[in-house]
């Protein structure tokens, strides 16, 4: 690509309000979590609050992008807008995956080791080692591919990088599906005494289903679109399945008691 090829304009981006509504949006979440991240450094809150970050600085990002020639032609600044908007998804993913397996461990009525393969499935540090790999595939990806001199690779791990969220939010939903079934049959009180009796406490299964589904809306569009980069980002697609989706998970792990207080004098960082 030539140094004057319009990136904004070839992967279509266009609207500059549609930018500055979800930076704006973003922003107070921002100033919800910043501090909650402060005061109790659980590792839910540190990665809903960089996520939230990444996106106010990404939409802000896009909208200079649309609105500036010069920097919709430098092809660095477009990667770093392509590379926050795909890094940012660890965040919310590991976050929920995190948060179901802490929901589940309170539970009496719970024995993970009576299924097979619940060793591996709830190995918070393999998710984790596989979040990682996913999202360094998609950032070479995105570099490789967007580059003035393109590589051959870029495309092959920017797919690559999919499939491996697409499987880790299906596992996700999965670990969700049973914390459902176990919290039926689950005492109240026990949840009650354990997290407390805000919204998010008494109906977290339920909350979890809906960030479940959201991130599966999400990341089932980014695969049907795996093949076409400029598929992918047309606005009038993109918008309502991936970036509206990733807003309200935010808003939903906003609910008082979806990410419960940690213990006094625990800090428990992302791990």
């Amino acid at each position: 690509m030539s140094d004057s090829v319009n990136y904004a304009e070839l992967f279509g981006f266009k609207s500059i309000p549609a930018a500055v509504i979800f930076a704006v949006c973003y922003a107070p979440l921002c100033c919800l979590f910043v501090p909650k991240a402060i005061m109790r450094r659980t590792y839910a809150i540190f990665t809903v609050t960089l996520f939230c970050f990444m996106r106010v600085s990404a939409f802000i990002l896009r909208a200079v992008l649309i609105a500036s020639d010069s920097a919709g032609e430098n092809e660095s600044v477009f990667i770093a807008d392509e590379v926050l908007f795909s890094i940012g998804f660890f965040g919310l993913l590991f976050g929920a995956y995190g948060l179901v397996l802490d929901r589940l461990s309170i539970l009496t009525t719970y024995k993970p080791y009576n299924y097979p393969l619940s060793f591996l499935l709830q190995n918070r540090k393999l998710f984790h080692l596989a979040l990682v790999a996913g999202m360094v595939m998609g950032i070479i990806g995105i570099t490789d591919s967007t580059s003035s001199t393109p590589d051959s690779s870029g495309p092959t791990l920017r797919k690559a990088s999919v499939i491996v969220f697409m499987v880790l939010t299906v596992l996700q939903a999965y670990q969700t599906f049973i914390l459902v079934m176990y919290e039926r049959s689950e005492n109240s009180e026990t949840i009650a005494h354990q997290l407390g009796n805000s919204i998010g406490a008494r109906h977290g299964a339920m909350i979890f289903v809906g960030i479940s589904t959201l991130l599966l809306v999400r990341e089932i569009y980014m695969l049907a679109t795996i093949g076409s980069s400029v598929t992918q980002n047309k606005e009038y697609t993109w918008y309502p399945l991936v970036a509206l989706p990733e807003l309200a998970c935010v808003v939903l792990y906003a609910v008082p008691g979806v990410i419960p207080p940690s213990p006094s004098g625990s800090y428990d960082l992302p791990r």
